[in-house]
């Protein structure tokens, strides 16, 4: 699935691949390590992720995660250094 930045900001909405049963978090982090310190990232899932929480907190990046509504979860971290 291709990633966008648009502005320094980059929306991924991956809600239906993971109820398909798909495990996006690679490709995300793979995404993440790739893009421009400055970043903004807006991550939509149906759950917590507290995987991918701990790896973005691993890569030094603060996650803000909202519960918009039941089974959808935005979690937000912007890239303020390098890997």
């Amino acid at each position: 699935m291709p990633f966008q930045i648009e502005d320094q900001r980059a929306v991924m909405d991956v809600r239906e691949r993971i109820l398909k049963g798909e495990h996006p978090r690679r490709e995300i982090l793979n995404f993440v390590n790739e893009a421009p310190v400055g970043t903004f990232f807006e991550i939509h899932l149906p759950h917590r992720a507290e995987p991918l929480i701990a790896n973005l907190q691993g890569l030094g990046m603060n996650v803000i995660v909202n519960e918009l509504e039941p089974m959808h979860f935005r979690l937000m971290a912007v890239k303020l250094n390098e890997f």
